[in-house]
């Protein structure tokens, strides 16, 4: 059951106010017995509602009484005065975010080494998302035609928007797509693609025959390969982050020939 503490009053305030709606305007002494807040505290708590606007009061009077404001607008600057509260602290959450950014820096792949997976679409696309938004200096995109189950819509623009973000962070991307995948994908991604990345001086994508698999290489020194499903070609199964600086070199070593050969594309 919703109160009024979970807007911010102490239960003494809380009280206080409930009583001075029933008594209408009264004095400390007389809201302390119908509130049940002991006489010590009385003032305080009027002093509190007063500084959140809640109560006003009579100072002409001897002795001084109090009446509470209206329900509707009491409530209503309870929330605004919440919500700037929370405004606040998101501000300042975002200042730590950026100075942690700064701060925190990832190691180097151990030799050897190191691979992740994440298993189902849903995983997988987010795994994808992270590690586009993590790239620093340069990127690969290779796809060959889609796996259908995922939704090449919705994956398409998010894929789309972390692609515009770090061209914006000053990463070259190259996209290779084979002539399925591009009929596979989606017309809002295309005007997306045409709207924010075509013109992008550090952005270029072409098309080839003869590519099977889909994967995404970073900075030289991580691979992202999406793993169909065994059993079913139209179902995704996983995507497989692979950190191995030799392994990546190597498919680099097969992508730069076929990028040579590839036909410019415009979605236009």
């Amino acid at each position: 059951m919703s109160s009024l503490r979970d807007l911010g009053l102490s239960e003494y305030e809380a009280r206080a106010y409930r009583a001075l709606l029933r008594t209408g305007p009264t004095t400390a002494k007389d809201l302390s017995r119908a509130s049940e807040v002991p006489m010590g505290r009385i003032y305080d708590v009027l002093n509190s509602l007063e500084q959140h606007n809640l109560v006003r009061s009579q100072a002409a009077s001897r002795p001084k009484k109090y009446a509470a404001v209206e329900p509707d607008a009491a409530l209503d600057r309870l929330l605004d005065e919440r919500k700037r509260e929370l405004q606040s602290q998101a501000e300042q959450y975002e200042e730590v975010v950026d100075d942690l950014s700064t701060e925190l820096d990832a190691a180097e792949p151990v030799e050897g080494g190191f691979w992740t997976a994440a298993v189902g679409a849903e995983e997988s696309t987010d795994l994808l998302l992270e590690r586009v938004a993590a790239a620093e200096n340069r990127m690969v995109v290779v796809a060959g035609a889609p796996t259908t189950g995922f939704d090449l819509a919705t994956v398409g623009e998010q894929v789309t928007e972390e692609l515009a973000a770090a061209l914006e962070r000053g990463v070259e991307i190259r996209v290779l797509l084979s002539p399925d995948a591009v009929d596979e994908l989606p017309r809002s991604v295309g005007r997306r693609y045409s709207a924010e990345l075509a013109d992008h001086e550090g952005f270029s994508v072409r098309t080839t025959e003869g590519i099977d698999g889909t994967f995404s290489v970073f900075d030289g020194v991580e691979v992202c390969i999406e793993v169909p499903h065994p059993l079913s070609s139209g179902e995704p199964f996983a995507m497989i982050d692979l950190k191995d600086p030799e392994f990546t070199a190597d498919v680099k070593d097969q992508f730069e020939p076929r990028w040579n050969e590839a036909e410019p594309l415009s979605f236009g």
